[in-house]
This record gives C-alpha cells, sequence and structure tokens, in this order.
C-alpha cells in the first residue's frame, strides 16, 4: 500500500514538473517572438526617406567663338551665367536589407542602400551677346548645363554635405542600436558587431 502511495506521488511530481517545463519554454518562446516583434516594428519605423539640403551658388562666364576665312574672321558669343543649386543627398532606408536570427538574439544588417545625390540647378543668363552667325542654341545650353552640374558634383564632394548626411544616416540606425542593447541581442554589420555609433561610423563608407 505504502509503494503505491510512493508512486503516485511520484507521477504527480512528476506531471507537475512536465507541467512546469512547458510553461516554462512556452514563455521563452513568446518572449522571442515579442522581441522579434519589437525589432522588425523599429526597423520598420527607421526604414525612412533621410534626406539632408543644401544650397550653392555659382557665377560662369561662358564663352564660345567661330572663326571664319583661315581665322582671319571671328564671331564670339559670351554670357554671364548664374547658378544656384538645391541639392539633397537622400538615404532611402525602405531599401535596406536585414537578418534576423532569433535562435541566436542577432540582427544582421546585410546591406544599406548607397546615398542619393539630387541637384536641381536654376540657371539665369545675363549680359547675353551674340550674332546671326554665331547665336546662342541648344546645344550652348545643355553644354552649359553639363559643365555647372559637373561642377557642383566637385563642390558637393569637397563640402560638409555628405558627411552631414552620413551623420543622419548613422543616427536613425543607431534607434536599432539602441533597442537591441536594451533588449540584450546583438547588431552586426559587414562581419562586425556593432555596440556604438563609433563602430557605425567606421563601418559606412560614404
Amino acid at each position: 500500500m505504502q509503494r503505491k502511495i510512493l508512486i503516485g506521488v511520484a507521477i504527480v511530481v512528476t506531471v507537475v514538473l512536465l507541467f512546469k517545463f512547458c510553461d516554462f519554454k512556452k514563455s521563452d518562446e513568446e518572449d522571442i517572438s515579442y522581441n522579434t516583434n519589437l525589432i522588425q516594428q523599429q526597423i520598420v519605423n527607421v526604414g525612412k526617406l533621410v534626406v539632408t539640403e543644401g544650397h550653392f551658388s555659382e557665377v560662369i562666364t561662358y564663352k564660345n567663338q567661330q572663326k571664319y576665312l583661315l581665322d582671319m574672321l571671328s564671331f564670339e558669343k559670351k554670357a554671364l551665367v548664374i547658378v544656384n543649386a538645391d541639392v539633397t543627398v537622400a538615404y532611402d532606408l525602405h531599401q535596406m536589407k536585414y537578418d534576423i536570427d532569433e535562435k541566436n538574439k542577432k540582427i544582421t544588417i546585410v546591406s544599406i542602400p548607397k546615398e542619393e545625390i539630387k541637384i536641381s540647378p536654376d540657371i539665369q543668363f545675363y549680359d547675353v551677346e551674340q550674332s546671326k552667325l554665331n547665336p546662342f542654341t541648344g546645344d550652348d545650353y545643355n553644354k552649359i548645363n553639363k559643365s555647372v552640374k559637373a561642377n557642383l558634383a566637385k563642390k558637393i564632394e569637397k563640402s560638409s554635405l555628405k558627411k552631414n548626411a552620413q551623420n543622419r544616416l548613422i543616427s536613425e540606425l543607431s534607434k536599432i542600436l539602441i533597442l537591441t542593447n536594451t533588449m540584450g541581442w546583438k547588431l552586426q554589420y559587414e562581419g562586425k558587431v556593432i555596440e556604438s555609433e563609433k563602430d557605425f561610423g567606421e563601418q559606412i563608407k560614404l
């Protein structure tokens, strides 16, 4: 009789322990799922268009000369060109690719989209001088527009605009870093674990 009682108690204890183990597993799975949902939501919040704007101005003197009769006769055209350009450097973070490893609690940023530079010049012509034998044509305006954009591109490279855009990008990505750190997850990019904004700055190349 006593043996039956002991067996019964052992069975009850085993059943209770099994239920508790199952509850623990269920809670752990729910916690991982909850964490994953939070991280995905944060990535969705970060996934937007990050735009940095700048303004550039310059003055150009355009000249062109047409020569005739063995260069003895020439007709010149020239103009003063004033350029005001709005420039934007944008990162479309909707295009960012990432991977979530629930088992190892790790987020890997697979790729970050390259910056998109948009130059919108407003070109005004002043003091235009031309002749009937050498008038301004559409080809002249195309040359000027191409030259203006090439010169502006050089100015943008030398300016702080791209660096400011990169800093804004890092600031947005750091929102994911803050969340992963808080939840005990790891954030990785290009094979390196990201632990600070400085790490992002070192890994993201302009």
